[in-house]
């Protein structure tokens, strides 16, 4: 496992690696399809697509993809439904809170890099009070690029006021890992999140894997 040095902040994707938010997602989709009458889907079966989004959530609802051409009006619908629901059923991963502690013991400091747009971000990290240590949160669309573009990572080493090289990026889908060695920071893939069992995780790139946030913490304390 690799170790870490000068590391003074550590960043992280915020669905499937700090918050199971995959409950909330489920729930928003399968409202659409119980609204048009038909039989409600099981959470397990929108689990393995929560981290595509709305994108994921459509295909296992009704099979839709980007080129279909209601797929714009289906998103929106799902987004409505997500606002309403999405602080219901989300928590954070068994081991986050302690994790941010930690982090926070040891002076450094620790922020968010995700995909979600802010119009979700932003209410949805204010509600959990995990989120109010955090000294970055950058969204999808703070940055006129989203991952696996480096720039939002960039943007929350700015906004920590520290080189790049001096944080860590902690992510839990190929993008992340892309998106932080372009970026040059160190990169953690995490495999707690929504990871199936046919996810090549080892083809990422990843300096190193962890299976829990307290492998985070042992890593950190290796370095």
């Amino acid at each position: 496992m690799a170790v870490f040095s000068g590391i003074e902040a550590v960043l992280f994707d915020l669905d499937g690696t700090l918050i199971d938010s995959a409950p909330d997602l489920g729930a928003a989709a399968d409202k659409m399809r119980t609204d048009r009458g038909l039989p409600s889907l099981a959470p397990e079966v929108y689990r393995p697509m929560a981290g595509a989004g709305a994108r994921g959530m459509l295909e296992v609802a009704f099979g839709l993809t980007p080129e279909h051409p209601e797929f714009s009006l289906m998103r929106e619908e799902f987004f409505v439904n997500y606002e309403n629901c999405m602080t219901q059923r989300t928590y954070a991963f068994a081991g986050v809170t302690e994790l941010i502690e930690r982090l926070q013991q040891r002076l450094l400091a620790w922020g968010v890099v995700t995909n979600k747009s802010q119009r979700f971000t932003e209410p949805l990290t204010r509600a959990m009070s995990l989120f109010a240590s955090a000294r970055a949160i950058v969204s999808g669309d703070t940055t006129p690029h989203a991952k696996p573009h480096p720039e939002p990572l960039f943007e929350a080493a700015r906004r920590l006021r520290l080189d790049p090289e001096r944080c860590l990026y902690v992510g839990d889908d190929e993008r992340d890992i892309v998106a932080g060695r372009a970026a040059g920071m160190g990169t953690v893939a995490a495999t707690y999140g929504y990871l199936g069992q046919k996810t090549d995780v080892g083809s990422w790139g990843a300096h190193a894997t962890i299976n829990s946030p307290a492998e985070l913490l042992q890593l950190l304390e290796q370095a």
